[in-house]
């Protein structure tokens, strides 16, 4: 999250009479994140506070929109922990505000959890995997516009930047993932919706008798149709490594899988390919972030991600042959 649009707090006001959501009482922009403005909107409603997340769309258009704040509200009547979207008067989930597309979510529970324990793991790991359930049913459809239709036309632009080993790296990774790609195996993954982005920073905990709760995931923004076995290793890359060294964690490795496993189990494509595929979560964040960090926007609030963590964790990921057991033991009936 960041801060590209400034917003006055007379515009709020009037959007949330049009929401029916209360009188605004605090508007505070966030400092996380780089993909949309968004704002921490406190309002008193009957006398009671409540907290909302006012977002404008940077880059999503009114024609995409619609399919992730479905997916949020699809998934929130079916008890799936993630923001529900606020509807105006006739109903509409994509509103508009300073000219641009914009929604606005309740706020979670809790605060992020970035030195999780395997506890954390386990709780995060089952929800992924009933949303994945829960996403079955959902009628709408829109590609993962992040995956290789985009690394395709992306990595020449970055090349430039990159030394001869950076490059030879990410063009070698590139030219797998397209072979993958066109493979029976990679065409027979279970697929569904996704997050996408399942990082430590866009889920909430909670905490009761001194343990963690888990609140729920948020910014669904990054959201499409995919495999499900890609969303499980973008999780594991973020949720399960040594955040220096860039390495996995055996402990929060093998709780994260054998929780999702317990919830739904991997099909035996999944499991083959699952090292595959934390490779492409690899590349697709090493390449987000060299994106963000050599070719960025203005905004009034920024704090770009430093790409060299996600190359390192692709050079593992590339190398993991001895990390494949430790894999395989979370999958262990």
């Amino acid at each position: 999250m960041a801060v590209y649009t400034e917003v006055l707090p007379q515009d709020v006001r009037n959007l949330l009479v049009q929401l029916k959501l209360g009188e605004l009482q605090a508007l505070q922009g966030c400092h996380s994140g780089i993909e949309n403005t968004n704002y921490f909107v406190t309002v008193l409603d009957h006398g009671q506070s409540r907290d909302y997340v006012l977002t404008l769309f940077e880059r999503l258009t009114q024609t995409q929109l619609p399919f992730y704040l479905h997916l949020m509200k699809h998934l929130a009547q079916r008890g799936i922990l993630v923001p529900d979207p606020c509807p105006d008067a006739d109903g509409n989930l994509v509103l508009t505000l300073g000219g641009k597309p914009a929604a606005m979510v309740n706020r979670l529970p809790g605060s992020n959890a970035m030195a999780p324990t395997p506890v954390h793991c386990a709780q995060v790991a089952a929800m992924l995997a009933q949303m994945h359930l829960a996403g079955q049913t959902f009628s709408m459809h829109q590609p993962h516009l992040r995956g290789l239709d985009w690394w395709n036309p992306t990595i020449p632009l970055l090349l430039p930047h990159l030394d001869a080993s950076q490059s030879a790296l990410i063009l070698q990774e590139l030219a797998y993932q397209n072979d993958l790609a066109t493979t029976a195996d990679h065409a027979a993954l279970p697929r569904g919706p996704i997050h996408a982005d399942l990082f430590r920073d866009n889920v909430m905990f909670d905490t009761a008798d001194g343990q963690p709760v888990l609140g729920g995931f948020f910014d669904f923004y990054f959201a499409g149709v995919d495999a499900w076995v890609f969303d499980l290793a973008v999780c594991l890359n973020d949720w399960c490594i040594d955040p220096l060294s860039g390495l996995h964690h055996a402990p929060r490795t093998m709780a994260f899988i054998g929780a999702y496993n317990a919830v739904r189990p991997l099909a035996r494509v999944e499991r083959a390919l699952l090292p595959a595929m934390l490779r492409a979560a690899a590349l697709r964040f090493w390449v987000s972030r060299l994106w963000d960090f050599y070719l960025p926007r203005q905004a009034c609030l920024l704090k770009a991600h430093d790409p060299a963590h996600f190359e390192r964790v692709l050079r593992h990921r590339a190398d993991m042959h001895a990390d494949y057991d430790d894999l395989a033991s979370g999958l262990r009936p």
